[in-house]
């Protein structure tokens, strides 16, 4: 009997073993369920490694019935040179700037209206339409424009000349000299007015002159304003920030045109007793 092989998993060892046990309690069951959890974990695994085997086989299968994508073919594209420029070949003809605006006065062609839509302006005067000639409206030209001359009509296009003077003239060498508006009796007055006298200059008693250099542009503003000969004290720097502030200047006049003017001028700093 013992040299036989006992099943110890057999419903009738397993009534004798728990026999007057607790049949209910898990042991019971976990041993007389496990030929059936058995064979049903072998039947799983073998189902697994039977999918895993044959997944490869499956993927391969499925891609070979999706579409194939499209093959984007690159080409490569050369740009040829330019080709080479004729020196002989004539450059395109310039294009010309346009004329600089004249005065003109109102002078429209007359138009006939009910009275009630008239109204009454008064004409221009001769003495005004020999300064200017009659337009659409009334336009101020530009005295400080450029000089444009342009060819005759009928000889083809030409370059249109134009000529700019950017010169820096010296005061005294111009027909009509820059100056303040009202005279250089009023830019002192101005400079009496708007310079202040720095606190550091006043603690150290510094007195005396700040010479000063500017250029007089064709539109009448201060540029270029250096300090040549210098005072010290915060003088130099009050100096040249009255010239800045300095309203517009009359520009001097050569040929009968507004030309930039290289001015100097001295400012005072003195203290009262």
């Amino acid at each position: 009997m013992f040299g036989s092989k006992i099943d110890l998993f057999n419903k009738e060892w397993l009534d004798v073993i728990f026999a007057k046990k607790n049949k209910e309690y898990g042991a019971y069951e976990l041993r007389r369920q496990n030929g059936a959890n058995t064979s049903r974990a072998l039947l799983f695994a073998s189902a697994a490694f039977i999918f895993l085997f044959l997944l490869p086989k499956i993927v391969t299968l499925i891609k070979g019935q999706l579409p194939e994508e499209e093959i984007v073919k690159q080409v490569e594209v050369t740009v040829a040179p330019p080709p080479p420029v004729d020196p002989k070949t004539p450059p395109p003809p310039p294009v010309e700037p346009p004329p600089p605006k004249t005065d003109q006065i109102k002078f429209p062609p007359p138009i006939v209206k009910p009275d009630n839509q008239v109204r009454d302006e008064d004409p221009p005067q001769i003495e005004q339409l020999k300064a200017a000639d009659p337009g659409q409206k009334t336009i101020e030209g530009d005295p400080g424009a450029d000089i444009v001359v342009v060819g005759p009509v009928g000889e083809g296009p030409k370059q249109a000349a134009v000529v700019e003077d950017t010169k820096v003239y010296d005061f005294v060498s111009i027909e009509t000299q820059p100056g303040f508006p009202g005279g250089m009796d009023k830019f002192y007055a101005y400079l009496h007015k708007a310079v202040r006298y720095p606190p550091m200059a006043q603690e150290n008693n510094i007195q005396g002159k700040v010479f000063l250099s500017f250029v007089v542009e064709k539109d009448g503003r201060l540029t270029d304003i250096k300090v040549e000969r210098k005072l010290g004290g915060g003088t130099d720097e009050e100096a040249i920030r009255v010239l800045k502030a300095s309203p517009k200047w009359t520009p001097g006049i050569q040929n009968g045109k507004p030309v930039r003017v290289k001015y100097n001028i001295p400012i005072s700093f003195t203290l009262s007793n």
